[in-house]
């Protein structure tokens, strides 16, 4: 009997350009209204970057503008400032759910 190995989706970190599996990134999308905002379902209608789930790689994508050019948009710092919070909090919730397994 031959099993099948399911693929697992890569995507690549547009700040640190490690490849990684695509759950363990965060993507930011900008929807066809021009907002951008993070998908945590990695499902939403738009172009799609993605992130990982480190604070430090969202600054370094800030410093650099890398998400600017991966979803072809200007990106304000007020955006990125609510980016920033959100990011956080997905990032704490993350590491609380990591140490309770």
């Amino acid at each position: 009997m031959i099993v099948k190995v399911r693929r697992v989706p890569q995507r690549k970190c547009v700040a640190c350009h490690e490849q990684k599996h695509k759950k363990q990134l965060i993507r930011i999308v900008r929807t066809p209204q021009s907002e951008v905002e993070i998908d945590i379902t990695g499902k939403k209608s738009g172009r799609g970057a993605y992130l990982c789930s480190n604070v430090s790689c969202f600054h370094l994508a800030k410093k650099q503008r890398s998400l600017d050019r991966a979803l072809k948009i200007e990106i304000f710092n007020d955006i990125y400032d609510t980016l920033a919070r959100d990011f956080i909090r997905i990032e704490s919730e993350s590491i609380k759910e990591d140490d309770q397994h």
